[in-house]
């Protein structure tokens, strides 16, 4: 039996896998005892890799939609047919006509999200879409913001950690399993969050009303300023701008903060003050709960200054600067503006280049109402908008208009179930690849490994960038796409790197790159205009929007519309996470489905007898743009009034409650997390 090293790329977390193969057939696996991160251990997507590779559900040849129906075809047929309507429509409403979107799948697959840019490049629409729409990318852009590049938290150094609507148990587990440990040896553990997490039942906690965050961030600047908390020394020397912080928050009490939040005064001043005093203190914000609402870009920026003003930057245990691993950039160069560029300017370009992407909320309303210009095609690949996409029924109703709608996957999705064309993708585990963190991004830490094919691809199966270069060649862009195997493809990828393909083939487990080095401000400073940290923004300034974060209310609150609340008077969060699943992905699989097999709706007891339903019962939950039916799960470990469900299930899609025209007016993210609701009764 051939053990090979690789690593899971069914989450970001990336985690090091001992993948076991019997005469071609992967028939085990488990994680590798040294990897750095897992130490051995799998989550449940990964302990289940086998049953999800052979799974009978895979698209196992390409698929044409004659009428109501599929109908098989060769991968000929299906190239020869897509390129031609591709050419066809470029002809008559030329290449901004295409968009092309990937998920969270084009993120740990480098290779997917760089073929799909360069297929794009090739074509010449600016139209390539991702979820840094929706996820992470608005963390990233406060960061640079603030101090001119992204600094990374560094939870297992740290000795005081916030999460922030956090449940790393169910997102990063590894990180969840360290925090328990160094909680015995004397962690300061807080977690600010509406739902009691299991972690949050070993520190301090508080909850506060959803969508209220950056009152309670900015309150605790209050605190820190006031009680002359702050690192005095760091602040004057590498920042520009606390003078007007210090004016900023005077009004903005803890009382200030309750009155809004919820959360009593002398908790938020409890807080303050532990986070304040405690050198190597880290929040960690969740993945989307902080992104996804109406104070996104201001909720980042408000952390990034509690990070600052205690010091906690470029040191242990706070946020410091990761080496980036450079990878051979494929894409190819493009004057035109993607969708959202002129609509969410600091979302495309803040800074000197701009972003790669267009802003994704934007494609339904595209679509629908063909301006600035008709988007006529798309191709999907390593997502399922269809379900992902804030706003079900409005996206279902744009994917209707249009002429040519093609999904690239390794399962059927809501998405290809809505293709002309769906096209086998092979997994992760039939193709070579890149894994790892390259970018730094994850972790705290830089480390890059081989992602070794374990088996050859099943069925008719392909590797994506052999899907995009084949298309490319079909298209007449032959000379853009010359590789021919896994092989040559990472190799390139690799020509710019400190690492060669051949020391990852001769060290299996992985390899660390660069070296983090603390404080490298002292001889760098920061890539800001200013050349320090800017506490307040002037680039914000000059494009209309506050310098500091203010509090702004969700645009459905009982505040902001009391109206709307009479009919509407709970609070929905959507998007709670589950460790056995990933978005989408994996609910078609016995032996996950055993574990988690529907979705419930967390309700407190208070409120479950408002509306007089029990534990267990199928109830309604109702906003503004719709209707569900899901199982409740009556829990005092709830805020009362607050009713949270989770995201990725078909039979009860939290996307059909939420609405995409409710957005951040800096980065036009959408609001999912503070939205008007009423239950209901069914029985």
């Amino acid at each position: 039996m051939q053990v090979v090293k690789t690593d899971c790329a069914l989450c970001v977390n990336c985690c090091g896998v001992d993948a076991y193969v019997d005469d071609g057939r992967l028939v085990k696996v488990s994680g590798i005892p040294e990897h750095f991160l897992n130490q051995g251990g799998l989550c449940p997507k990964g302990e289940h890799l086998v049953e999800w590779v052979y799974s009978p559900d895979r698209v196992k040849y390409p698929m044409k939609r004659v009428g109501n129906a599929l109908q098989r075809i060769s991968w000929d047929q299906a190239m020869d047919e897509i390129a031609g309507k591709l050419k066809e429509l470029k002809a008559a409403y030329g290449p901004q006509t295409m968009a092309i979107y990937t998920g969270s799948v084009g993120v740990e697959n480098i290779e997917l999200a760089a073929f799909m840019q360069r297929f794009r490049g090739a074509y010449g629409s600016p139209n390539f879409l991702c979820v840094e729409s929706i996820c992470y990318r608005v963390r990233i852009l406060a960061r640079q913001i603030t101090f001119g590049r992204y600094p990374v938290e560094e939870p297992e150094k740290a000795n005081c950690i916030i999460l922030w609507g956090h449940n790393p148990e169910n997102t990063y587990w590894t990180i969840a399993k360290d925090i328990r440990k160094r909680v015995k040896e004397g962690l300061k553990l807080i977690t600010i969050d509406p739902r009691r997490i299991p972690l949050a039942k070993l520190g301090i906690h508080v909850q506060p009303r959803p969508g209220t965050d950056c009152a309670i961030a900015l309150a605790m600047m209050h605190v820190i300023i006031n009680e002359d908390l702050w690192d005095k020394e760091f602040v004057n020397k590498w920042t520009v701008g606390f003078d007007k912080l210090v004016e900023h928050v005077k009004p903005l009490t803890p009382e200030w903060a309750e009155n809004i939040s919820g959360v009593p005064a002398p908790e938020i001043r409890k807080i303050a003050r532990l986070f304040a005093t405690t050198k190597g203190a880290c929040i960690l914000q969740g993945v989307c709960s902080m992104d996804q609402q109406m104070n996104s870009l201001q909720n980042s920026r408000a952390f990034s200054i509690l990070e600052t003003i205690t010091g906690n930057i470029d040191i242990p245990g706070g946020w410091a600067t990761t080496p980036l691993l450079p990878l051979t950039d494929l894409r190819l160069p493009l004057d035109a503006k993607p969708i959202g560029a002129d609509e969410y300017p600091v979302f495309y370009k803040f800074g000197k280049r701009p972003a790669p992407y267009g802003q994704a909320m934007l494609l339904s309303e595209t679509i629908l109402n063909e301006k600035p210009y008709p988007i006529k095609a798309l191709l999907v690949a390593g997502g399922n908008p269809a379900l992902d996409f804030p706003d079900t029924n409005r996206f279902l109703a744009a994917m209707k208009k249009l002429d040519l709608l093609v999904v690239i996957d390794p399962f059927m999705s809501e998405t290809a179930d809505l293709a002309h064309y769906i096209l086998p993708a092979c997994t992760f585990l039939e193709k070579e690849g890149i894994g790892g963190y390259p970018y730094g991004l994850m972790h705290g830490t830089s480390f890059v490994m081989l992602r070794k094919k374990v088996i050859e691809p099943l069925h008719e199966s392909k590797a994506d960038w052999w899907v995009w270069s084949e298309l490319g060649h079909r298209m007449g862009y032959g000379e853009h796409f010359p590789w021919k195997t896994d092989e040559e493809v990472v190799d390139h990828l690799f020509s710019k790197s400190v690492i060669s393909t051949k020391q990852l083939k001769e060290n299996p487990g992985g390899s660390f790159f660069g070296e983090k080095v603390y404080r490298i401000y002292e001889k760098s400073g920061f890539s800001t205009e200013s050349g320090k940290i800017e506490i307040y923004s002037k680039g914000l300034e000059r494009f209309g929007f506050p310098g500091l974060p203010t509090h702004i209310e969700p645009s459905q609150s009982p505040v902001a519309n009391p109206e709307l609340a009479k009919d509407y008077p709970e609070i929905l969060i959507t998007g709670a996470r589950a460790l056995e699943y990933i978005h989408t992905q994996l609910r078609n699989l016995p032996g996950i489905r055993a574990m988690r097999n529907e979705p419930e709706a967390e309700v407190h007891p208070a409120t479950a007898r408002k509306y007089g339903f029990v534990n267990g019962e199928v109830i309604g939950v109702e906003t503004p743009r719709g209707q569900i039916k899901i199982r409740a799960k009556v829990t005092e470990d709830i805020k009362e009034g607050v009713v949270s469900i989770p995201h990725g299930w078909a039979v009860a899609n939290a996307n059909v409650l939420t609405d995409i025209t409710m957005r951040d007016a800096i980065v036009g993210y959408p609001e999912t997390k503070a939205i008007a609701c009423r239950l209901v009764k069914l029985g």
